[in-house]
């Protein structure tokens, strides 16, 4: 931790990497786990897919709507603190869809999912609320499916995010992985991207899939964080 501490203090443009460990500390829960979104759904990937939206909106309205929907969700002790960051001397690339980073104030925040409270008609591409879309998934105006721009499976990620991401990578001296296992693709690529003497170092409950050159800190990020906060305010 102390190692951690100077290296932020020292740090002169830090880049985080963030999954849904930094978002079940506000009541949202991860995708995988026992009581995850995931949970009890039958090949939930094909329900959170493209082809379920085209085929089947009906379906892929009710498991969006129905498991990953949070809006009384606020941001926590660790969006808060990497947005203080962040907008000091950072990036984050995040694969969160529930916008909490940006409700903590984090101006500098790359959405590498999209964000579910970014909402559109697919027919006439006019943005619709959320209040709208929970009432129903068809557009008042034109009849239009509604979809939330994430990305879905059988999508691929916008080339113009994955360039930023690569750039907050190469531009970054200190990078911090936070809260995601680092096992989906493309996002655990990312780190290809960085110079050779960045170092790295992960905040994470569990062992992730990286390079043993990552430093890992195997705790629950709300408590490291808890830490951070407590080191940078003695600077």
């Amino acid at each position: 931790m102390n190692e951690l501490i100077a290296a932020i203090k020292q740090a002169q443009r830090i880049t985080f990497l963030t999954g849904a460990g930094v978002s079940t500390h506000s009541g949202i829960p991860d995708y995988r786990s026992k009581t995850g979104l995931y949970a009890g759904a039958a090949n939930p990937e094909y329900l959170l897919s493209h082809e379920n939206l085209t085929q089947h909106p009906q379906a892929f309205y009710e498991f969006v709507t129905k498991r990953m929907y949070f809006p009384a969700a606020r941001p926590n002790l660790i969006h808060q603190e990497i947005a203080a960051l962040c907008n000091e001397k950072g990036t984050l690339v995040t694969q969160n869809v529930d916008g909490l980073d940006k409700q903590a104030g984090n101006q500098h925040v790359i959405e590498f999912h999209g964000n579910l409270y970014d909402l559109y008609c697919q027919k006439c591409g006019q943005a619709v609320s959320y209040e709208d879309f929970a009432q129903d998934y068809h557009h008042q105006i034109d009849g239009g499916i509604i979809r939330p721009h994430i990305v879905l499976y059988g999508e691929s990620i916008a080339s113009e995010i994955l360039m930023k991401s690569a750039q907050a990578i190469a531009n970054a001296d200190l990078l911090l992985i936070v809260g995601t296992s680092f096992r989906v693709y493309p996002f655990a690529q990312l780190i290809q991207y960085r110079q050779a003497e960045t170092p790295i170092y992960a905040i994470n409950r569990e062992s992730i899939a990286a390079p043993a050159s990552v430093r890992l800190i195997q705790d629950d990020a709300l408590t490291v964080f808890e830490e951070i906060r407590k080191g940078l305010e003695t600077c």
